[in-house]
């Protein structure tokens, strides 16, 4: 740590990188442009920032086909909940801090959107029905109020190559299942796993 150089201020933050551009600084928006909602339409993933009263951190990622993300209207948006591990950390944190950082996704493209704003968790509304995904209706949702949403840019994607099948190698890591038995204290077996996470887990995507 001895030979770290810190950045310790905005001042000397603002010395290394500059100055954003005007544009850059105006382009972001309270509410929801048509374009906005045409983007979440075609989105089927996100990202969902949140952190905690005492600032333990959490992304989540949510996914389900697209135009999943439910407009409100101008000013909120709700993101379904669906069957997972039952961990919850992001909607713990919400509890204790509402704001939220979301980004959403379509594949094939390397801009993305981006919504910041204050979330509730809510158990039953009447829209909950417009969010039923193969006769699953969802037991929660993140309902987001907006305070601010923009395009971000394309470098990231870009740079990363995410979108171009020649960079893809999935095979270059062991399965879930084994990195699970790697990494995780777990009395089941390898095959017991694999089992678990092949074929039959597909089925359990909007399963209890």
């Amino acid at each position: 740590m001895a030979d770290y150089e810190e950045i310790g201020s905005a001042a000397e933050l603002r010395e290394l990188l500059g100055d954003p551009l005007p544009r850059v600084i105006d382009k972001d928006r309270p509410r929801l442009h048509a374009r906005d909602r045409e983007w979440l339409a075609q989105s089927p993933f996100c990202l969902i920032a949140t952190s905690a009263a005492d600032g333990t951190c959490d992304v989540s990622p949510k996914g389900d086909p697209p135009g999943f993300v439910h407009v409100l209207d101008d000013g909120t948006i709700a993101v379904p909940d669906r069957p997972g591990n039952r961990r919850a950390d992001g909607f713990l944190n919400i509890l204790t801090n509402p704001h939220v950082g979301l980004i959403h996704i379509i594949p094939g493209r390397t801009e993305t959107l981006r919504i910041n704003g204050r979330a509730r968790l809510v158990r039953e509304a009447p829209f909950f029905d417009a969010m039923t995904v193969k006769g699953h209706r969802p037991r929660l949702a993140l309902v987001v109020d907006i305070e601010q949403i923009f395009f971000h840019c394309a470098k990231a994607f870009m740079r990363s190559a995410l979108w171009k099948p020649e960079t893809w190698e999935p095979d270059a890591l062991p399965s879930h299942a084994r990195l699970v038995k790697e990494v995780q204290r777990i009395d089941q077996s390898l095959e017991e796993l694999e089992h678990y996470y092949g074929a039959a887990y597909a089925k359990k995507l909007y399963a209890g």
